[in-house]
C-alpha cells in the first residue's frame, strides 16, 4: 500500500473562458470507478446542450485506474491533458469533467490541450487538496471510569478518534500511523495504569 496519497478537499466547479469558449471543470471525489462513471453521467445530464463533456479520472492510491475521454474533440486534445494534469498534481480518487460551450473561435490542437489541462489545474487550485496517510486501525478497550479522560487525552494529542462505543466496557476506535504503534502502546499503558487493551486491526487511509 502507498504510505499516503493526495486527493481533492471537496467537490466543486470552476469556470474559465478561452477565446469566448466557456470551460466548466467539475471535480468530485470518486472512491471507485463506478462512482467516477456515475459522476460523469450526472454532469452530462446537467449540460445536455454543451458542445463537449470531456472527462478524466484516477482511482486508487497507486493510480491503478486511469481513464480519459475526448468526447468528440480531436484525439488527445482534451481527456489526455486533463488526465495528465491530475497525474502531475498527484491527485487520486478524483473525477474531472470539463464541459465546453463553444464560443465561435477555433482553438487549434495546442490551444485545446492548454485549455482543457488548464481548466483542471485551475479547478484543483480552487477546491484545494489534502493528503490522506495510511493508518493502522486500532481499538482501545477501557473501563468507564477512565474512558472520558482517555478520549480527551487522545483528541488532545491529535489522535484520529473514529468512534466510541459504550457497553460493559468502552471501546474507542482510532487510527494510528504504523510507525507510532509501539510508542502509543507505551503511552496507553502509562495513561491508564495498564488497564486498557489495545487491539490492532486492518489498514485504511485518513486525513493527515
Amino acid at each position: 500500500m502507498q504510505e499516503q496519497y493526495r486527493t481533492i478537499a471537496r467537490a466543486g466547479v470552476h469556470e474559465t473562458e478561452v477565446n469566448r469558449s466557456r470551460f466548466l471543470c467539475a471535480l468530485a471525489p470518486a472512491a471507485t470507478e463506478q462512482e467516477a462513471q456515475d459522476f460523469v453521467a450526472r454532469v452530462r445530464k446537467e449540460h445536455p446542450t454543451a458542445t463537449h463533456n470531456c472527462f478524466a479520472y484516477v482511482v486508487g492510491a497507486d493510480a491503478s485506474v486511469q481513464k480519459a475521454s475526448d468526447d468528440g474533440e480531436p484525439g488527445g486534445t482534451a481527456g489526455v491533458p486533463m488526465l495528465q494534469m491530475l497525474m502531475r498534481r498527484e491527485v487520486r480518487y478524483v473525477a474531472a469533467v470539463v464541459t465546453r460551450y463553444y464560443g465561435g473561435v477555433k482553438l487549434g490542437a495546442g490551444g485545446l490541450i492548454r485549455a482543457y489541462g488548464g481548466a483542471v489545474g485551475e479547478a484543483l487550485d480552487a477546491v484545494g487538496t489534502l493528503t490522506r496517510r495510511r493508518y493502522r486501525l486500532a481499538t482501545v478497550t477501557v473501563d468507564h471510569q477512565r474512558a472520558g479522560k482517555l478520549e480527551n487525552d487522545l483528541r488532545a494529542t491529535g489522535r484520529a478518534v473514529r468512534e466510541v462505543r459504550y457497553a460493559d466496557a468502552v471501546t474507542i476506535g482510532i487510527g494510528l500511523p504504523d510507525g507510532d504503534v509501539a510508542a502509543f502502546r507505551a503511552w496507553l499503558a502509562d495513561t491508564t495504569a495498564g488497564t486498557a487493551v489495545l487491539e490492532l486491526g486492518g489498514e485504511a487511509y485518513g486525513d493527515g
